[in-house]
């Protein structure tokens, strides 16, 4: 069940192209006698630009690169939200995670709540048609024992629970925070590598197997703390420090180290492509690479402004790679506006999975993007508590409020978001924000608890000459 209304003509165009995606993704998987595998990667806060192969100029991503040589590259990748555990939300469900408690930003850790067991995820369906599931890395969709990886739909975790650690000693806030299961565990190494030396051993796990698997690597680089691999002396001193915020260090950093981060996080990715070739597993292997939500401080966004909490552009563009064995051509490039969302329905359709009643997705199966084809118009909707932000993308359009502001832009002539419009095409900013109204209606408010832990707007607030507040 879409949130949008479509007309029949374009339903019906749409039908045949998904008809034809699912034969020629069926006839992959015939031929190698079971679905394709999934490997989904995830970075973590990394910016629309933050790779070479959209536009990063003072290092290099080859690896990646060469990922988006051999399959499509996203030009109009949507993250569900400009943070993290909602974005995760929604890659878990499927839905507008303006569905669920958890869903109502961050951090969790005042809310106490998390995505409940109970609730039909993109992995716990597809093992209920026989993929074996695992998640190597970031949770940070509540705390044990009431929520976890091993009870929403994954057969293995290893990685951590929190929205940051160190990279060396692991922690969160001064607690170890590295987990194999629901078991703490104490194991020296960068956190970059240690992820990708996990899944290189899932490889070789599920490459006996009979079953399919869907492997979710979620790296926490290059979300801070901004530690490259040779940094192992800044970890010690933040350790030192009794401040718990001292980890976030708003303050530190550099773009060196940056630099170092993504390009360690290149590195292994290409490790675990490698391996997944010399396991003779890559013909029948799905491959996504996206992130969560827009960039950091050290983040290129260009041609965008903004960054991560913030709904303009940078903040919710993400750069977004796919690999699908039959489906994608070397080297396209797709400008189909595509949400975090979006992957649920198609990954499951592609599994022969089915949608648990009541937990419709919100989001589109997008497998005709990926034979080059386009999809039925719809309005994608966003909204974030600081600063009162509300966003509604419909094609070109795009309706923005921010602090009681509201804009009109031509997000495809003025993708910087500069020239206001609202007035020079008033029906047009009129429906926009009418139909934002109409589908917020179907959201859950705000509580009281979202609204008093958010993230602290007062950067934005400065940036923009106004008051942080929430809605």
């Amino acid at each position: 069940m879409y949130s949008t209304s479509y007309d029949r003509r374009a339903l019906l165009k749409a039908g045949a192209i998904a008809g034809t995606a699912v034969l020629a993704s069926s006839a992959v998987a015939a031929e190698n006698a079971r679905p394709l595998n999934v490997l989904f990667i995830v970075a973590d806060d990394l910016g629309y630009a933050d790779l070479s192969c959209f536009g990063r100029r003072d290092y290099q991503t080859p690896h990646l690169d060469a990922l988006a040589a051999k399959g499509m590259r996203f030009s109009s990748a949507y993250s569900n939200s400009p943070v993290c555990s909602a974005t995760r939300t929604a890659l878990m469900t499927g839905r507008y995670q303006y569905r669920l408690p958890v869903g109502l930003e961050e951090p969790l850790a005042f809310r106490q709540t998390g995505l409940p067991p109970e609730v039909p995820t993109l992995p716990s369906m597809l093992r209920e048609v026989g993929f074996a599931t695992a998640l190597v890395g970031k949770w940070h969709l509540g705390a044990l024992p009431s929520y976890g990886p091993l009870l929403s739909g994954y057969d293995h975790f290893f990685g951590f629970r929190n929205g940051g650690v160190d990279y060396f000693s692991h922690d969160a806030m001064g607690n170890s925070d590295l987990w194999d299961g629901d078991v703490q565990v104490n194991e020296s190494g960068y956190l970059t590598d240690l992820l990708a030396d996990r899944a290189i051993d899932l490889l070789d796990h599920f490459s006996g197997s009979a079953r399919p698997f869907f492997l979710s690597l979620h790296f926490s680089a290059p979300h801070w703390p901004w530690e490259g691999p040779e940094d192992q002396e800044v970890s010690r001193e933040l350790g030192d420090n009794p401040e718990p915020l001292a980890m976030v260090h708003f303050d530190g950093g550099t773009l060196a180290a940056y630099a170092q981060m993504v390009g360690r996080l290149d590195f292994q990715v290409g490790r675990i492509l490698a391996h997944l070739e010399a396991l003779g597993m890559d013909q029948n292997t799905i491959i996504v690479f996206t992130s969560d939500n827009g960039g950091e401080r050290f983040s290129d966004t260009w041609p965008f402004s903004g960054r991560k909490t913030e709904l303009l552009e940078g903040g919710i563009r993400v750069p977004q790679l796919i690999y699908w064995p039959g489906l994608t051509s070397p080297g396209t490039v797709s400008d189909v506006p595509v949400m975090t969302m979006d992957f649920a329905p198609t990954l499951l359709a592609a599994a022969g999975a089915h949608l648990v009643d009541g937990f419709e997705s919100d989001g589109m199966d997008f497998r005709p993007v990926l034979s080059g084809e386009q999809l039925p118009d719809r309005n994608l909707y966003w909204r974030y508590k600081n600063l009162e932000q509300r966003a509604c993308r419909s094609g070109r359009w795009k309706y923005l409020s921010m602090a009681g502001n509201e804009f009109l832009f031509d997000i495809l002539a003025d993708p910087l978001e500069r020239g206001n419009l609202k007035d020079r095409h008033p029906d047009v900013f009129a429906d926009l924000r009418a139909s934002w109204r109409r589908w917020n209606a179907t959201m859950l408010p705000y509580d009281s608890q979202s609204m008093s832990h958010g993230f602290d707007g007062s950067q934005m607030a400065d940036r923009f000459g106004v008051e942080a507040g929430g809605q």
